[in-house]
């Protein structure tokens, strides 16, 4: 595992001598916008390893995405690596069908003390509640960044997510999400406490978040990858790309469903992924992504 092979990879030619803020937040966007977000191993025949070596191997050298626990497990080895103090930190992904956050935890984030304070670094959450920058851990201030508005609520010990939705011009409407997703106004993400987490700890919830019926992974095939401008998405047949901020809080959507032999061609162009085998999409779920 080389640093400098990782920097390659994410196309990062910035200084990395001095663990900072700017630094931090240049790294990760580059990140975000260089490795997708995608669970296309479990509709490949292929198993999702929380292996750090197996992970580098995938995203690094053979140029694949991951998820929560690929990309930010990845991420915390490169932060350790440039010298930051880094503590990961369990989450649970609000269900909004069901109103609900499960009863065991499903996500994987970090955060990091840097100066005194305290940053949530999150660069596997994908779709359009994704991250750009990292967030200063403080209750209550809303943090614009280019995809909305997000801010953090803190009750006795628990904090959440939650990102303020813009409007969405949708170019060929007859595709789009439904109309509950259309109206909300507000979209809570996660909640999570600051318990620190081993990587152990993880182990069932890989294992579950792959094999589970109703897991969102198993029932949607889903790559995403942050665009200069937005975010562009393959979930089971449907492209989305988005523009963040296309008009004054409006955001500009175009859905396009693939035929079956247009989907290798799409993964290789819009998110520089090859498939060592062959993937069936799927993407059973009604819960919307955007």
């Amino acid at each position: 595992m080389d640093i400098k092979e990782y920097f390659a990879r994410i196309s990062y030619r910035g200084s990395h001598t001095k663990p900072d803020l700017a630094t931090m937040s240049d790294i990760f966007l580059h990140h975000i916008q260089a490795v997708p977000f995608e669970n296309l191993s479990i509709h490949c025949g292929e198993s999702i390893e929380l292996n750090l070596e197996a992970t580098y191997n995938k995203i690094v050298r053979k140029k694949r995405g991951g998820w929560c626990m690929e990309n930010n497990y990845l991420l915390s080895w490169v932060l350790k690596t440039l010298g930051y103090d880094v503590t990961l930190l369990g989450a649970k992904v609000y269900v909004p069908e069901l109103d609900t956050y499960p009863e065991e935890m499903d996500h994987l984030l970090l955060q990091v003390e840097l100066d005194g304070k305290s940053y949530i670094v999150d660069g596997g959450f994908g779709m359009a509640y994704q991250l750009w920058q990292p967030m200063e851990l403080i209750s209550g201030t809303d943090q614009p960044q280019t995809p909305g508005v997000f801010r953090f609520q803190e009750e006795s010990g628990t904090w959440y997510l939650e990102k303020v939705k813009r409007k969405q011009l949708v170019l060929n409407p007859s595709t789009s999400t439904s109309q509950n997703a259309e109206n909300e106004v507000c979209r809570r993400i996660y909640l999570f406490t600051l318990q620190p987490r081993d990587i152990e700890e993880f182990r069932g919830c890989n294992a579950h978040l792959q094999t589970a019926p109703d897991s969102l992974f198993v029932t949607k095939s889903i790559c995403s990858l942050q665009t200069a401008d937005g975010i562009r998405a393959l979930v089971g047949w449907k492209l989305t790309e988005m523009k963040y901020n296309y008009r004054d809080n409006m955001d500009l959507v175009e859905i396009r469903i693939l035929a079956d032999e247009e989907i290798e061609k799409t993964l290789k162009e819009k998110f520089n992924v090859t498939l060592d085998k062959k993937l069936v999409p799927v993407n059973t779920s009604r819960l919307s992504l955007f």
